[in-house]
């Protein structure tokens, strides 16, 4: 599945095209930034969901198999790494 990383360390986001443990629809599993699961999933549980195995840490997943916010996605992506790099690569991304 693809993943994206961090300074090839910290994962941010995965894409399971195919599904994954028992969830049969394509959907993408981010990192969450503090209190964003919580809001996505109780603002729109038919597209966002609590992941296995890194739900626990805030992770949240999204469902692609309906029509898909591009410009949400790509927040949620951008949030994503927030999540997991580190300040100065943060700054770096602000800087632009």
């Amino acid at each position: 599945m693809p993943t994206w990383f961090v300074r090839d360390k910290k994962s941010f986001a995965q894409l399971w095209a195919d599904g994954h443990h028992g969830d049969d629809f394509p959907h993408l599993w981010c990192a969450g930034l503090p209190g964003a699961q919580e809001a996505l999933t109780g603002s729109a549980p038919g597209r966002f969901f609590r992941p296995p195995y890194v739900g626990h840490r805030g992770w949240i997943g999204v469902r692609l198999d309906g029509a898909v916010d591009w410009a949400e996605l790509a927040e949620l992506c951008a949030d994503a790494y927030r999540a997991v790099a580190p300040a100065r690569l943060i700054e770096l991304l602000d800087a632009r």
